[in-house]
């Protein structure tokens, strides 16, 4: 597996677990939703900056889950979404 998917996935995985839309999401990685739609869908290359970034920015979000740049990039089978929009939870 590659590390965009990867990240794609825990991204997935993060917006899920604070039930985020897209939108509101990019808007606490610092992003576009645009950037962070490619992203997800695997569309474009990440730099290892910008993982460090969104990780810092998800720390300050959620300061108690102390979430670093090595979360957002391992693999954990159980992070995987069958979803991509809040409203499409099943």
């Amino acid at each position: 597996m590659k590390l965009g998917e990867i990240l794609a996935i825990n991204l997935k995985y993060y917006r899920k677990k604070y039930n985020l839309s897209q939108e509101k999401f990019a808007e606490v990685l610092g992003t576009t939703l645009s950037y962070l739609n490619q992203i997800e869908n695997k569309k474009v290359d990440v730099k290892l900056s910008t993982v460090d970034k969104f990780a810092k920015k998800l720390e300050k979000y959620d300061y108690k889950s102390n979430i670093t740049s090595e979360d957002l990039v391992s693999y954990y089978s159980e992070r995987i979404t069958n979803y991509k929009r809040i409203d499409e939870k099943k």
